[in-house]
């Protein structure tokens, strides 16, 4: 979501038998549930996985390691091949047109040539790196990304379901990382009254300058159709003034506008509807001070872009200003250096639908609420590929927002398969408001791991980074596969602890999910119905909200949860993929690092003090107001034996004695008390520390020392509280 704006520092197919399958390497469309709709767009081509096919090359992967190219590519794997080595691949359907998504090293370009049944075609398929390879060293994290790019051929032939077709390197290594097989219709015809753009003098060879003429024919046509024949067409400048018009082509594989820049304007009236043709751009870098967009601002109320072939552009759609009703739908956006699409604010029920999008330098879909909010507006039917710097999915802000029925494979660094975040990077911005649907999507091997603090990102992440996260966040018919880290992440990511609240996970499906199925790490609460868990990779939950001591994150359990029941044991390490929950360690202090709340604090002297791990600063209660009780949430229920109690090792702290009662509890509601009120002496000759020894079976999860009195100072203290299995 970078696009126009600073860079974002981050702090930190569906299943077989669901929704679709990726089976022998193929993603195939297969029936939905009767209970929900399937998820994803609805192509009209079909997707093969090269590692799938036959070879004589290597196989790469699967890899999840941030700046390599399997990592990148679809399904964490792909094909390379050497000059002679082919990878032949059975048509999955009848097809015609071929596009196939390709590395090869920087700074080389070169072609594949093409076999269909054993025979050499005379045209070749060329590949390039001119297009990948980006830098962007303001954005935290970032590496050299973006590796692959997609070339498509027009095959001049029909072919059938399993004709084989090869592919063979011949003067410059190839990764191949996906084929798509498309039966492309025959050029569309030109409608009646429409006015063509050759009729004022653009070019189909693409040789001469046509921008002069498309404006001549947008003039012409006010209220009707400008007409784009097949060819291509080469504008040097982008058009302004489009309102009242339809802009339309033969067809994204017949009629092709060869610019970087095709429409920027920041008001339109209106009425403006874009189809079937494709724009395909020069970006090689991104520039995020250039608008090098497809749509650059507004197309004004009521407008649509459909059937749209969008590549090589750094943004496919940065829309502002006023695009009410909008629908994006039926699109492909590929290769883009930045963001697919980004709703920057003020955008009132837009819908972008059944459109995929692969190879995205940053969110492939985002709604970013500055200047104003977005408002009723939704992300629905969507297949999304390889994001890879940035989410799948990424709400930041708005209100009454939906992500609905969308599949979302393979995101790489920095970024989860869903997030759904209050953060701003910019002023004004408008907080996630309202109820938020994020309904029936399905995610697969996404989440990845943020470089900037070595630290994982869940498939699906609940954000609060800059503000309290208070809006209704309804999370429901999920499916989540192969995740390489956690399921559901929840997190205020800019460090400060901000709550998240509002949140229901109803009815979720994880699988073999490489860590947690849940990742809390700031202070709130979530409700969980009906998730069930298999192949978790090492605990069912990781409970650790940072900062320490900021407050306690709370799983309501509503019923019907499975199979993840168990919950990391340390939240001084972070679980590895697949590591499983290791046996504590029986002199580990359970305390630190925990969460810590008090019924007072005075001044700076917060309760998340007393399990910093530091014996130099210290948890102070309210003073003249005795009793004080302060309280630790262990995280799960312990076995515990022994305390130890600690004040600042400092002459300076005279000798003192607190009069403490020691309770427990399994539920943070009824406490019962485990050691009765007694005098524990402080004193610097001795460290200023007490040992409390608890009866053997003492069991809890929450622990509360209450203080009644201090020869010392009006107020309970405690620069360390450690807890302990063992005497």
């Amino acid at each position: 979501m970078h696009g126009t704006s600073s860079a974002r520092p981050l702090w930190r197919i569906p299943v077989l038998g669901a929704t679709a399958a990726l089976a022998a390497g193929m993603l195939v469309a297969l029936g939905a549930p009767t209970a929900h709709a399937a998820a994803g767009a609805t192509l009209p081509f079909t997707s093969v996985e090269a590692e799938s096919a036959v070879t004589n090359g290597t196989r790469i992967g699967p890899d999840y390691t941030q700046g390599t190219l399997a990592s990148e590519a679809s399904g964490r794997q792909a094909v390379r091949l050497d000059p002679g080595q082919r990878v032949e691949f059975t048509v999955p359907r009848a097809a015609n047109a071929l596009n196939v998504s390709t590395s090869v090293p920087d700074g080389q370009s070169g072609t594949l040539d093409v076999y269909v049944n054993g025979t050499r075609l005379s045209r070749t398929l060329e590949v390039t790196s001119k297009y990948s390879y980006v830098d962007t060293p303001w954005i935290p994290g970032a590496k050299t990304h973006h590796f692959y790019a997609n070339s498509r051929l027009l095959l001049g032939r029909d072919l059938q379901a399993g004709d084989k077709v090869a592919l063979q390197a011949t003067n410059v290594q190839v990764t191949v990382d996906v084929a798509d097989f498309e039966q492309v219709p025959q050029a569309a015809s030109q409608p009646a009254g429409s006015v063509s753009v050759t009729s004022r003098g653009a070019d189909p060879t693409g040789r001469n300058d046509s921008t002069q003429a498309f404006r001549d024919a947008i003039a012409a046509a006010q209220g009707g159709v400008v007409w784009i024949p097949p060819g291509e067409y080469r504008l040097t400048s982008s058009l302004s003034g489009v309102q009242n018009v339809t802009l339309q082509g033969a067809g994204s594989w017949h009629s092709v506008v060869r610019t970087s820049r095709f429409i920027d304007q920041q008001y339109s009236s209106g009425g403006v509807h874009i189809k079937d043709f494709a724009v395909i751009g020069e970006v090689t870098e991104r520039v995020d001070s250039s608008p090098d967009n497809f749509v650059n601002g507004s197309l004004g109320p009521n407008s649509s872009v459909s059937g749209m072939w969008l590549q090589h552009l750094k943004v496919g759609l940065w829309l502002t200003g006023n695009n009410d009703n909008l629908v994006v739908e039926n699109n492909r956006i590929l290769d883009t250096t930045a963001d697919g699409l980004n709703l920057n604010g003020t955008a009132r029920g837009v819908k972008v639908r059944n459109n995929f999008l692969r190879n995205q330098g940053d969110d492939s879909l985002a709604m970013w609420s500055l200047y104003s909010p977005n408002t009723d507006s939704s992300f629905e039917n969507n297949t999304i590929s390889q994001p890879n710097l940035a989410n799948g999915i990424a709400i930041y802000g708005g209100t009454d927002i939906t992500v609905r029925n969308n599949l979302i494979l393979d995101t790489n660094a920095l970024g989860s398969g869903i997030a759904i975040s209050n953060q701003k990077f910019l002023d004004p911005f408008f907080p996630l408001a309202g109820t938020i649907t994020v309904d029936g999507n399905t995610l697969v091997r996404t989440g990845a791991m943020n470089p900037n603090w070595n630290h994982p990102m869940g498939a699906l992440r609940v954000d609060s980074y800059d503000s309290a996260l208070n809006a209704t966040v309804n999370i429901t018919n999920t499916t989540i596969t192969d995740s390489p880290y956690s399921a559901f992440e929840f997190v205020s990511g800019s460090g400060q602890g901000h709550p998240v609240r509002g949140v229901t996970v109803n009815g979720a499906t994880v699988r073999n999910t490489g860590t947690v199925v849940v990742q809390a790490e700031t202070q709130g609460t979530a409700t969980f119905r009906n998730v069930t868990a298999t192949g978790v990779g090492a605990a069912g939950v990781y409970n650790c909200p940072y900062p320490p001591g900021s407050g306690t994150f709370t799983l309501m359990d509503g019923g019907g949860n499975s199979g993840w029941d168990g919950l990391w044991s340390d939240c001084s390490t972070w679980p590895q993929p697949g590591q499983g929950n290791p046996d504590p360690d029986p002199d580990r202090n359970l305390a630190q690092g925990r969460p810590a709340t008090a019924t007072g604090s005075q001044d700076v002297y917060t309760p998340g003090k007393a399990v910093d791990g530091d014996a130099h600063t210290y948890w102070e209660s309210t003073n003249h107001a005795f009793p004080q009780s302060w309280t630790v949430d262990l995280g799960s229920r312990q076995d515990v034996r022994r305390l130890v109690l600690k004040l600042p090792p400092l002459t300076v702290w005279g000798a003192r004695t607190q009069t403490v009662t020691v309770q427990g509890s399994t539920d943070g509601s009824a406490y019962s008390t485990v050691v009765g009120s007694r005098d524990y002496r402080f004193d610097p000759a001795t460290g200023n520390t007490v040992t409390v020894s608890l009866p053997d079976g003492t069991s809890l999860r929450w622990l509360r020392l209450t203080v009644h009195a201090n020869t010392g100072w009006p107020a309970g203290q405690f620069s360390e509280v450690e807890v302990y299995r063992t005497l």
